[in-house]
């Protein structure tokens, strides 16, 4: 884990840091297997590190109101009730590697947490992306829009996703190759997950095409991956 390119570039500050809040997470939270599995110590350090980045610099606090983590060995299955435009409803069954319930718990497939680390993919990381829905919740619902700092101007926060969001449903609804994962395009919540997991994984990226919703995602999270990049090639 040490190597994990989510952790990249991490100042001995940042780190010791990120361990302090490691630490604490573990004793606040409950780790817990399902399936059968049974969550090492090694697979819940794992867990909490990368859910502690986030927060790097805004604190635990932002993860209070839920206990547990649940992890499956793998990706789970999960029915939910659709209804269309006519009204009518429908069963969806849909295999997942991460959900996270308001004021419940997150749950994760540990091979994608695994693959995550050992075969990072620029752009994806499952507890990154989970536990950013967590942040969004803090209003009460996930809609893409977490409470913002006294310092952020609520209007440049909705005005650059609002934009980013609707110009990646425009180049998917004209067959446009995106700049960005299409699941982005869901819903404004899953679009701020999203961006999240781009923003600590491939922050050059996101800056490059998304510059807008860079800077809003650094001055919320408080916290420049790019700078912490720097020039190298990862």
């Amino acid at each position: 884990m040490r190597g994990a390119v989510v952790f990249h570039g991490l100042s001995a500050v940042e780190r010791a840091h990120l361990r302090e809040l490691t630490t604490l997470f573990l004793r606040r939270k409950a780790l817990s297997g399902a399936l059968g599995l049974e969550v090492t110590e090694e697979m819940a350090l794992a867990v909490a590190a990368q859910a502690c980045l986030p927060v790097l610099e805004l604190g635990l606090d932002y993860y209070d109101g839920w206990v547990e983590v649940v992890v499956y060995p793998g990706a789970f299955r999960v029915e939910r009730e659709v209804v269309d435009e006519a009204g009518v409803v429908s069963r969806l069954e849909q295999s997942l590697s991460g959900e996270s319930w308001l004021q419940g718990p997150v749950i994760l497939s540990w091979d994608d947490v695994a693959s995550d680390l050992a075969q990072p993919h620029p752009g994806r990381n499952v507890v990154i992306h989970e536990f950013a829905h967590k942040l969004d919740m803090l209003n009460g619902e996930a809609n893409g829009m977490p409470p913002l700092h006294s310092d952020m101007v609520r209007r440049r926060w909705t005005e650059a996703f609002s934009r980013a969001y609707e110009h990646l449903q425009q180049r998917l609804e004209h067959h446009h190759h995106p700049d960005i994962d299409p699941y982005a395009a869901t819903s404004p919540a899953e679009f701020f997950s999203v961006v999240s997991e781009y923003f600590f994984t491939d922050p050059r990226r996101l800056k490059q095409h998304l510059p807008a919703v860079y800077e809003q995602l650094a001055l919320f999270y408080r916290q420049d991956p790019v700078r912490r990049f720097g020039d190298e090639q990862i």
